[in-house]
């Protein structure tokens, strides 16, 4: 038997009509979308399923709508039993329910306070993000170490080998974005977000996702859960936590977790949520392993 990963994506991977499908056709699933609302007091599904696009894009609700769309498709698909799990930045948390390592009803609402920190954050301490593509992480390193003369800037997100995202203040980020291109950069772009995600700039974040950290009880995970911040597995349920606290402002290093997997037997990664960002992210880490994606109800039925 191949040994299984569930990877669950982050933030920008939201549609509109997303779990829908599976809210009509599952009754499981309808019950769990149903206690999310009541969880958060928020009708979260009539604007997952509906939007408009602008308001799924608020980090208020983008956050807890991935999660919850990522977080049911796993319920329906646990007879497939993962040997591990790991998520792109929000995607962290699914993995950490898909683990056993904290409860549906506690983590929607954990999820939708992060988000709620990070768009206030993004407020309060304005700020920007770009994708670098077709250089190397060292080279983007030294990028951000110059331009960080005219404002913060560091790398974000180590996604795949030459696919970088970096975040900071707009000076820092623009003063990055000019020098990748001198160095010869195939596309730099900025992207349109609502803060500078994995950067300094989510301090004021941080104080207040701690507090609903300590709210939250945290259980020993029932399999690795690889961690954004190590890039390893989480050791014991004590350091969830305070990893979670440091992944609001340290860099994704998701090459290096999929490389770990991979060094640790894992031969098959099922993407479980919307969209195939991390399906594409895999492929250009190792071309070799199998990738499947899991995003409607038609996907869960195959594998049924």
């Amino acid at each position: 038997m191949s040994k299984k990963a569930f990877i669950f994506p982050g933030q920008g991977s939201q549609y509109v009509g997303m779990a829908k499908d599976l809210y009509e056709n599952s009754v499981e699933a309808k019950e769990m979308i149903k206690t999310a609302d009541n969880a958060i007091g928020v009708n979260l599904s009539y604007i997952m399923f509906n939007g408009p696009e602008e308001e799924l894009k608020q980090t208020e609700f983008t956050q807890p709508a991935i999660f919850l769309h990522s977080v049911v498709l796993s319920s329906l698909i646990r007879t497939l039993r993962p040997d591990a799990v790991a998520g792109h930045s929000l995607g962290e948390y699914s993995a950490l329910v898909a683990a056993g390592a904290i409860q549906f009803y506690e983590a929607i609402k954990l999820v939708r306070q992060r988000g709620l920190a990070m768009q206030y954050a993004g407020k309060v301490m304005r700020g920007t993000m770009a994708a670098i593509i077709g250089l190397e992480q060292e080279v983007v390193d030294d990028v951000c170490k110059q331009a960080s003369e005219v404002g913060i800037v560091q790398c974000a997100n180590y996604n795949s080998p030459g696919q970088i995202v970096i975040s900071g203040s707009v000076d820092g980020v623009y003063k990055a974005m000019e020098i990748c291109k001198s160095k010869g950069a195939k596309l730099v772009k900025e992207l349109v977000v609502s803060g500078a995600f994995h950067s300094p700039l989510m301090e004021p974040a941080v104080e207040k996702l701690s507090v609903a950290l300590e709210q939250t009880n945290f259980y020993e995970p029932r399999i690795p859960v690889y961690s954004n911040v190590t890039a390893k597995p989480f050791n014991n349920k004590d350091e969830i936590k305070n990893l979670l606290l440091q992944q609001l402002n340290a860099p994704v290093r998701w090459q290096e977790i999929i490389v770990n997997m991979i060094n640790d037997g894992i031969e098959e990664f099922y993407e479980i949520g919307p969209g195939k960002v991390l399906q594409g992210l895999v492929k250009r880490i190792n071309p070799k392993v199998k990738c499947f994606g899991i995003d409607t109800y038609s996907d869960v039925y195959n594998y049924l």
